[in-house]
């Protein structure tokens, strides 16, 4: 039985991940933590997600609860992630991340920490979305320079970053199988007289609107054809089961940072 800690168990994510550990018979839900003044504190977190009371009450400090775990799973925000990050380094605990939104010197700060215990990070959980990682890279080796990639990503309104982890890293991924560097040829959104769309440019767009849980939408198109390679998340479910078989890999691993495709076994 494997313990799990769920941080951010009172937003949208967390809740629905802490359910679907509770119903895993692998799992088991030890504990469960959110912000400092949040109104779910104090309250039996089965009860929070709907689940009925599991004995398992909402702290405030992952210190609380963090030696009754095997695992800490985190989709929050890049700061608590990080200060969650060292706590669980400090206990030598394994952990999950789905949290997207860092900058460069978070992003650093977090390769660095996770590599001290066995990590799974990964801007997106889903199963799908991970094959789908693989599908573009391939498609993108096979059509080479002579077809255009513009990348479309619509998610909810309340997603604060953008564009998207996923749809950032379906940019980087093309642009390493193409050879090219992100930074210098990366066109996210335009307006006005930009000019002819140069052969080199990766597009990268975000929509947000009402209650998306997330589409990523991958175009290669030259002057007599297009393939679109679309992903579409029907529920937050997508994203939670792929972080249950995350748990399930990690625990026991060396330490070190994994991806979803070594969950999936999908490197060669």
């Amino acid at each position: 039985m494997i313990k799990v800690i769920v941080a951010g168990a009172g937003g949208k994510m967390g809740g629905r991940l802490l359910a679907l550990a509770h119903a895993d018979p692998e799992l088991k839900v030890v504990g469960a933590v959110e912000a400092p003044g949040h109104p779910k504190v104090g309250s039996d977190a089965g009860e929070v997600v709907g689940v009925g009371k599991i004995g398992v009450k909402v702290v405030d400090n992952l210190e609380k609860v963090i030696g009754e775990g095997d695992v800490v799973v985190e989709f929050t925000s890049p700061q608590a992630t990080l200060s969650h990050l060292q706590q669980v380094v400090a206990h030598n605990k394994a952990m999950v991340i789905g949290t997207t939104g860092y900058n460069a010197e978070e992003n650093a700060k977090l390769k660095s920490l996770a590599s001290k215990i066995p990590c799974v990070q990964t801007p997106n959980m889903s199963v799908a979305v991970n094959v789908l990682f693989k599908i573009v890279a391939e498609a993108a080796k096979a059509l080479g320079d002579d077809y255009d990639v513009e990348i479309i990503e619509v998610h909810h309104r309340f997603k604060k970053d953008a564009p998207s982890g996923t749809a950032d890293k379906l940019a980087h991924i093309v642009a390493e199988a193409l050879g090219r560097n992100l930074d210098q040829v990366g066109v996210y959104g335009r307006k006005g007289i930009v000019g002819e769309r140069k052969q080199t440019e990766i597009g990268v767009h975000a929509i947000r609107a009402g209650d998306i849980a997330g589409d990523h939408t991958v175009f290669f198109s030259n002057l007599g054809e297009r393939i679109e390679i679309r992903h579409q998340a029907h529920s937050r479910d997508a994203f939670g089961q792929g972080a249950i078989r995350a748990i399930k890999f990690v625990v026991g691993k060396p330490k070190g940072l994994y991806d979803m495709a070594d969950v999936l076994g999908l490197k060669k």
